[in-house]
């Protein structure tokens, strides 16, 4: 707890406005609302930098409804994950500025900060642009310039080449690939940056729902390569923005 927040309880007591036990339940409860299904941890960017982020998936509307209000009672941007077009359409009614990123599934507040740093997303095919356009709105919340490179896997490399020194500029590079995976492997041969792979669940059969791409990028011969879970734009963006925005003051 701060100490701010601890002074203001204190002279709360002794103005007689709550009482002792009120007190304790504000400073047990420092840091997170307590609603009936969930905790809402509202101190997290102070310990980590960044906002509680919603996970979408298996919440009803009214859940998140719920959640969105505590945060913004708290003066938090609000990032919602995963959330499909039915339940976006009605939080927009009832949050309209919230944007909504129909292809990632991603319902957010604009970023309110400057934009810094520059983050390259790339991918080996459009089939992977849902991951890749979550990674893409969770970098912009976070307050990253975001680079899209989109459609360049190895199936056609000159396409690849052809992009080669807008990736090289940026900070961190987020690659994103199904099929057998190879494209982080070859970006990581090319750059002297960070760079994020991120399998897809993209691919034929013996894909196996992403496992090929995951165990082809775990065993990547280039190095530098750092591996997400499977169809994780979310985590993979994460991870770019605390590598990009190393020095920079929040």
């Amino acid at each position: 707890m701060q100490k701010e927040q601890m002074t203001q309880i204190l002279q709360a007591v002794a103005a007689q406005e709550i009482d002792v036990d009120q007190a304790q339940k504000k400073i047990l409860n420092q840091g997170f609302t307590e609603l009936d299904f969930a905790k809402i941890d509202f101190d997290r960017q102070k310990r980590t930098g960044y906002p509680e982020v919603i996970y979408g998936a298996g919440k009803t509307v009214t859940e998140l409804k719920k959640i969105i209000f505590a945060m913004l009672e708290q003066n938090l941007p609000i990032l919602v994950t995963r959330v499909d077009a039915m339940k976006a359409a009605i939080l927009g009614e009832q949050f309209p500025t919230l944007h909504y990123n129909a292809r990632a599934e991603v319902l957010a507040t604009k970023p309110a900060q400057e934009l810094v740093g520059k983050i390259a997303i790339v991918t080996a095919g459009t089939s992977d642009l849902k991951v890749a356009e979550e990674a893409a709105e969770t970098a912009l919340f976070l307050g990253n310039q975001v680079n899209r490179i989109y459609d360049v896997g190895v199936a056609g490399i000159h396409r690849l080449f052809a992009r080669l020194d807008e990736i090289r500029a940026a900070q961190v590079v987020i690659v994103i690939a199904g099929m057998e995976g190879a494209l982080a492997s070859v970006v990581g041969g090319l750059v002297a940056k960070p760079v994020i792979a991120v399998p897809t669940s993209i691919g034929y059969g013996s894909n196996f729902g992403g496992m090929t791409a995951l165990l082809t990028m775990l065993n990547s011969c280039a190095s530098g390569i750092t591996v997400v879970n499977i169809d994780n734009g979310f985590g993979a963006a994460y991870s770019a923005s605390m590598i990009n925005q190393i020095g920079v003051a929040k």
